[in-house]
């Protein structure tokens, strides 16, 4: 259910974001939680414009079978993009207390 409602609340702000994100370290963040793979971050490496790479990053996390891939990247953009995170988390505010526990499960993990 969560990962359902962040996918709907970034396609809503797709336009928004899509311009501001350089995705580099969202792309390593996603590829070293198995969100993408291997093949999928190499071909996005080879996009040569950061906007269009984060763009079809989307794309291709749109279609994804994942069931926590929009769970991941918001977690992936909270150090560099909180602004965005803080975007995000007025849409559905419900979500917030579960998405702080991954939050603070993530930083466990380093």
């Amino acid at each position: 259910m969560a990962n359902l409602s962040l996918k709907n609340i970034f396609q809503d702000l797709h336009s928004k974001f899509a311009t501001s994100v350089s995705p580099d370290s969202v792309m390593d963040y996603l590829l070293s939680k198995k969100i993408i793979s291997a093949d999928d971050y190499y071909s996005l490496r080879q996009v040569p414009v950061p906007r269009n790479r984060y763009r079809d990053l989307l794309s291709q996390l749109y279609v994804s079978s994942h069931p926590q891939a929009f769970i991941y990247l918001r977690l992936a953009l909270l150090d560099e993009y909180p602004w965005i995170v803080e975007e995000i988390d007025k849409q559905v505010p419900s979500l917030t207390s579960q998405l702080q526990q991954l939050q603070l499960d993530r930083s466990s993990d380093g």
